[in-house]
């Protein structure tokens, strides 16, 4: 079931009102049977897949509970890692070896060839299994206790708001709150329903509007010029940020309204003035998750240079495998390593150099700058991150780098795909990165809106929903992670 469907509309609603109509010790049972189907309405056979690694998950989480033997304890999590990433392999990344093995037999001039899996990719892989995979970890690094009732733990990892796209939830946080008796708070739900309006907002009018003219540019970037393929990607830009962070925004109203509250996972991101930053600030439960679970183990930073480097390296480049099967998802996590990389070797260069520009007694004019050259650092690995393949990828970069920009060319692109629809998107957009940082201020409520401006902007939002929003259907961006 997607956020933007009319199935939802009803859905939601519905729930919501036998939720705060049943007596508290009755309504886990109703978000339970509500998550699957939520999840069902998708394709019903995949719920079998999360019934699966739920009951996995359960018992091993019980035996670590008991179990003394440090020994026995690795052979247990070592169960529920291969369980899971092992499913997460077979359905998201068997294909992807596949063609690559294919290749490469046939390079070797033998003809056998491996056949394909014809599995579709279940929809929200990718987050389950990392949010049961930390909940494993935490239990065995004796972080947090198990939990002692299958209902909860299964409402844990299928809570429908996060379930396909996240925020990927950690224990510590969504567990408990399953337990709290929610009454009905007017203002909270007011302030999630505003939340999800935004969202909308940021899903249909922007992302969903942005996204043809990208298509049309990306179909075939070899018979499109540089300046065409320049705006068509600092639109993508705004089409994944808008896509994600405005389903980040739905899930997350939509728990604030049940009086569950969910991690933040969005921080106006493009106000970033370092690559740094930028994680700190995008998809934030992914890269504290890889944080705590990977960079972190591996040493993080408490390590000789080199291995530091590594460690980011390989961070990053196994994040870009997790968006998706496809070298283009690794390039792009290569140029994010790369950055930080970087950014450390030329840190001592770049602090001289700002002190010889004197920015340092500026430091407005400095983080304007820095904010200026992390936006685009982000939108050059976006280039990949939307390309169809690495090949397509290179072709968009090098004809937006040739800088031999035509007017008719771009007049062309106008042209085709509506002069009148490209200026509209082009002005939503404006629109979107001037309300954009206030919204986010007043959503994350680190600034009040005056009571009179809720009656402008709500209302104006609701109504450019209406008036200029998409209807059909179009799925998230990350549905496909």
């Amino acid at each position: 079931m997607l956020f933007n469907s009319l199935e939802f509309l009803i859905f939601f609603p519905a729930v919501v009102a036998a939720y705060y109509l049943l007596p508290h010790k009755y309504r886990w049972v109703l978000l339970l049977a509500a998550s699957y189907y939520f999840y069902m309405a998708w394709k019903a056979v995949y719920i079998v897949l999360i019934l699966f690694s739920t009951v996995v998950d359960y018992l091993i989480s019980q035996r670590l509970g008991s179990e003394e033997s440090e020994p026995n304890r690795k052979k247990l999590l070592w169960l529920s890692l291969f369980t899971n990433l092992g499913l997460l392999a077979f359905f998201k990344y068997f294909n992807f070896f596949q063609s690559n093995v294919n290749v490469l037999l046939g390079d070797l001039g033998l003809e056998y060839m491996i056949p394909a899996s014809t599995f579709l990719l279940p929809m929200g892989i990718s987050f389950y299994t990392f949010q049961t995979m930390a909940y494993t970890v935490d239990v065995y690094n004796r972080k947090i206790e198990p939990e002692k009732h299958p209902g909860y733990f299964a409402l844990y990892v299928t809570y429908f708001p996060q379930l396909v796209a996240g925020p990927i939830e950690r224990a510590q946080n969504l567990l408990h709150q399953f337990r709290l008796t929610q009454s009905f708070d007017q203002a909270r739900v007011v302030e999630g329903l505003q939340q999800m309006l935004w969202g909308f907002f940021k899903k249909m009018v922007i992302a969903d509007r942005v996204s043809a003219a990208v298509t049309l540019a990306y179909a075939d970037p070899a018979s499109m010029d540089g300046l065409s393929l320049l705006l068509a990607t600092y639109l993508f830009a705004f089409q994944i940020y808008c896509d994600f962070s405005g389903y980040s925004d739905i899930a997350i109203g939509a728990s604030k309204v049940l009086g569950i509250k969910l991690m933040d996972n969005f921080r106006t991101p493009y106000l970033s003035s370092n690559i740094s930053e930028f994680w700190n600030r995008w998809h934030i439960s992914l890269s504290t998750w890889f944080r705590d679970y990977l960079y972190i183990p591996l040493g993080g930073n408490r390590v000789v240079k080199w291995r530091w480097y590594y460690n980011l390296m390989l961070v990053f480049l196994v994040s870009g495998f997790w968006h998706g099967a496809n070298w283009t998802f690794i390039v792009w996590g290569f140029l994010h390593g790369s950055y930080l990389v970087l950014a450390i070797w030329f840190k001592k260069f770049n602090e001289g150099l700002s002190s010889a520009l004197r920015l340092n007694k500026n430091l407005k004019i400095k983080r304007c700058i820095n904010m200026f050259i992390t936006f685009h650092l982000a939108v050059l690995a976006w280039i990949y991150f939307r390309a169809e393949n690495v090949g397509e990828g290179n072709i968009v970069l090098q004809k937006i780098l040739s800088f031999d920009y035509s007017a008719s060319a771009l007049k062309a692109f106008f042209q085709a795909y509506g002069m009148n629809k490209l200026l509209g998107i082009m002005a939503l957009v404006i629109f979107f990165v001037i309300i954009d940082p206030f919204m986010d201020r007043v959503i994350k409520q680190r600034m009040s809106m005056p009571t009179w401006a809720k009656y402008i902007v709500y209302p104006v939002l609701a109504a450019l929903i209406l008036l200029a929003g998409s209807f059909g259907k179009v799925d998230f961006i990350y549905f496909q992670f």
